[in-house]
């Protein structure tokens, strides 16, 4: 099964538990409790698919998983640069976002996917930074993904 798919089931399970939490606790707070066990989940997935690298993380094995975010035309994606240091590209069409739409959860999908991503690089490789300005989730024509590689991570 596609992460589409998934996402697609997991948000049918959330939808009625956010429901219940925006009522009990008001829309901010029950946003603020999605995103935190997301981006946990999101966390606990990177690191499954580092342990699972054999040959050790880098730019170009995160860059290998991008097929399984794109797998049944989930993402129509536009490589802008793709090497050991840098990974840019853009999303010209973001089926997460329209499934999230038909589904009457448009304005909790960034909880849901977007807000992931930052979080999913982080948790499978320190070093990769990731930037983005905009997201079709959220009303622009594209998303404009970019990871670098940093040689030292931070303390």
């Amino acid at each position: 099964m596609g992460i589409l798919q998934r996402r697609k089931i997991e948000a049918a399970i959330i939808a009625p538990i956010y429901d219940e939490l925006r009522q009990r606790l008001g829309e901010a707070e029950a946003q603020a409790i999605i995103d935190a066990a997301v981006s946990k989940a999101a966390m606990r997935s990177a690191r499954e698919f580092a342990d699972a690298t054999e040959e050790g993380t880098s730019l170009l094995t995160f860059q290998a998983l991008q097929s399984l975010w794109t797998q049944d035309d989930a993402l129509e994606i536009e490589v802008v640069r793709a090497d050991d240091k840098v990974f840019d590209y853009n999303v010209l069409r973001c089926r997460y976002a329209e499934t999230y739409r038909e589904m009457g959860l448009g304005h909790i999908g960034h909880l849901l996917s977007c807000n992931r991503d930052a979080v999913f690089c982080k948790g499978y490789d320190a070093r990769i930074k990731m930037s983005r300005t905009q997201t079709i989730m959220q009303g622009a024509t594209h998303c404009d993904f970019r990871y670098v590689l940093e040689e030292k991570t931070a303390p």
